[in-house]
């Protein structure tokens, strides 16, 4: 006999009939007037992670919400990471009454807002950033995969089909965005840690919500003492690691000693790795990797580094 109950399948079930942790972040978009609205979400989360031209988060929405039709209009974003001081998540939760107006809310708003660092490179209007966030991805809706670059902005009651199945506006009500993550901006107490090494004293204080479960509050959890648990270490054998790294490349070869510093790269990531040295070398005018240059590339933030 089962130890489990069947929970009944409904609307919003990673909210009622599921207990689901989930981030808590600051959305950013720019209205018509070119001034910058908030709304706070759950439903967002890494999409493209490696092997594309580029990166990418998911963003599922409403499609009637502010951010939908701003996204839709000009397909710029900001995804905020705030802290988790109830003081802060409470602002949050003031932004999060559907149907409220920009011109509405935001008046009444408290959040610190400043341009972002692609605005003041480029001069290129983009919804600004939140001065108080732990850390920004400034972003652009890739609108023309799934077909989407015909949605437009202007239904608040419902799309009629057809509908996309992944990109752009995909169903009656409901919208998904494939956002390109054009920039990471992270205040510098923890890059450097990013940079230098995480302890678990580095770790940001984020939020973890369970959303509106009993139609009443908007439930989350701060964070407490992060712990670590130890990697169990594999560690293949150079000839089979030398055999992959000499079909890798037809020009780019690999010294022993470099090679034995990917030993315990678990052999599934191993291809992508050394695609990664190699891409390295080429545009580094190397033929011969070796372990100093292993060094340099496996130091995944040298270009910060050097810029300090």
């Amino acid at each position: 006999m089962s130890s489990f109950e069947n929970l009944r399948i409904v609307d919003n079930f990673y909210q009622t009939s599921l207990f689901f942790p989930m981030p808590t972040v600051i959305i950013g978009t720019m209205c018509e007037d070119g001034k910058t609205t908030l709304g706070p979400y759950s439903l967002v989360q890494p999409y493209y992670v490696a092997g594309k031209d580029y990166y990418a988060m998911l963003l599922s929405c409403r499609n009637s919400s502010n951010t939908a039709q701003n996204i839709l209009r000009n397909g710029k974003c900001s995804i905020n990471f705030i802290d988790d001081k109830p003081s802060t998540f409470k602002e949050a939760v003031k932004l999060s009454w559907p149907g409220d107006k920009p011109e509405e809310k935001m008046p009444k708003c408290n959040f610190l807002l400043e341009k972002g660092l692609i605005q003041e490179e480029t001069g290129e209007e983009r919804p600004w950033v939140l001065t108080d966030a732990i850390q920004v991805i400034e972003c652009t809706w890739m609108r023309d995969l799934d077909g989407a670059a015909g949605d437009r902005p202007g239904e608040l009651n419902g799309y009629e089909g057809p509908y996309h199945d992944f990109n752009g506006i995909t169903s009656k009500f409901g919208a998904h965005f494939i956002l390109r993550i054009d920039k990471i901006l992270m205040k510098k107490k923890y890059s450097d840690a990013i940079i230098n090494g995480v302890r678990a004293k580095d770790f940001p204080h984020l939020p973890v919500d369970y959303g509106y479960r009993d139609s009443k509050n908007f439930w989350f959890h701060r964070k407490t003492r992060m712990r670590a648990e130890l990697l169990q270490m594999r560690q293949a054998s150079l000839a089979s690691v030398r055999y992959a790294a000499d079909r890798a490349d037809d020009k780019v070869k690999f010294t022993d000693e470099a090679l034995k510093t990917i030993l315990n790269v678990p052999r599934v990531f191993l291809p992508l790795v050394l695609k990664g040295c190699v891409d390295w070398a080429k545009e580094n005018n190397v033929e011969l990797v070796t372990e100093e240059h292993m060094k340099i590339i496996n130091d995944k933030r040298s270009k910060e580094k050097s810029r300090k």
